[in-house]
């Protein structure tokens, strides 16, 4: 290697430190960050290793003995796996098809909206739910839903004339859909707030071009507005079946019970049950593996699908 190459070798390294001497404060911010991710993210990923042994507490990480795959044979092979990867998957699924449209149309609406007011109240009374947790959301779904005075069973016997109600909580045909709606409800106007960010960046030039030619509103949002956020929703869509394979652990905590468990059980609630509750950790710890190695490849799958037929894609 001659002086020259070196010369170049060395010349980005010398622009990195002039940049970081230049910048320093902006690059002291990524301190707290790194070390949160070092700790709390890359830290735990070596004790990841107890999902290839049967771990024994009183032995440790290091010391319990090495099986290999076990234990995931083991989840693999469980009398529940069909049904926990259906209900998971299911769910997620389900999930994704109704919430991100409907966010999409409260972005819209919202963003078309010309009073004020009316708008602010909307948009307080979409994001509110977020903000509450799955416990005060059961409640307020106790409230509505109940057999004996719940309001939706009041009125259901009002019109219909009979004595008795429908237990939503609690009927496998019923259960299903009560998750999908309720989980719009709460995380509908937070989701909303990316494409909302995302079509404040539109020129409104377009928008005055398109009313000069006599464009409809309805013209306008679906040669203008949708496809100018498309890049968003791709990206959305994408980190979204990233994370296919979990489908609300906190919600479907508050609200399974055993007689729903063949359609509410879903990976995580197991997980929770065999890991914490039977302490089999080394079981849980395969599973989370499986789980993010599947999310991994679904990431890179859809991308690379997206990126071939619709030009746009997330890397």
């Amino acid at each position: 290697m001659n002086a020259q190459e070196t010369t170049v070798l060395k010349a980005p390294k010398k622009n990195l430190w002039k940049n970081i001497k230049r910048h320093y404060s902006v690059y002291a911010l990524l301190v707290i960050p790194a070390v949160y991710y070092a700790i709390l993210k890359y830290g735990p990923v070596i004790n990841g290793q107890i999902a290839f042994k049967s771990f024994m507490p009183s032995d440790g990480v290091w010391g319990s003995t090495w099986i290999g795959f076990g234990n995931f044979i083991d989840f693999f092979k469980s009398f529940y796996f069909t049904e926990l990867l259906r209900n998971t998957i299911g769910y997620s699924l389900a999930k994704l098809l109704i919430c991100v449209p409907l966010s999409i149309i409260l972005a819209v609406t919202l963003y078309e909206c010309t009073h004020d007011i009316l708008r602010r109240v909307v948009q307080t009374l979409a994001y509110l739910p977020h903000f509450l947790s799955w416990v005060i959301m059961y409640g307020i779904l106790l409230v509505l839903l109940a057999p004996g005075d719940g309001m939706v069973n009041d009125i259901i016997k009002f019109f219909s004339g009979s004595d008795e109600g429908i237990d939503f909580l609690t009927n496998v045909s019923t259960f299903p859909a009560i998750v999908i709606i309720s989980d719009a409800w709460k995380e509908m106007g937070w989701a909303a707030i990316i494409f909302i960010a995302a079509l404040m960046g539109i020129d409104p030039s377009l928008f005055e071009a398109a009313m000069v030619e006599g464009a409809s509103a309805v013209q306008r949002v679906w040669y203008i507005t949708i496809p100018s956020i498309r890049p968003v929703i791709v990206t959305v869509v994408l980190l979204k079946l990233g994370t296919i394979l979990d489908a609300g652990f906190n919600q479907m905590f508050m609200l399974y019970s055993v007689p729903v468990y063949s359609v509410a059980d879903i990976i995580d609630t197991w997980v929770y049950r065999q890991g914490l509750l039977q302490f089999k950790f080394a079981l849980a710890t395969a599973v989370g593996i499986f789980k993010g190695v599947i999310g991994m490849l679904l990431v890179m799958t859809s991308n690379a699908v997206v990126k071939k037929i619709a030009d746009s894609s997330l890397l």
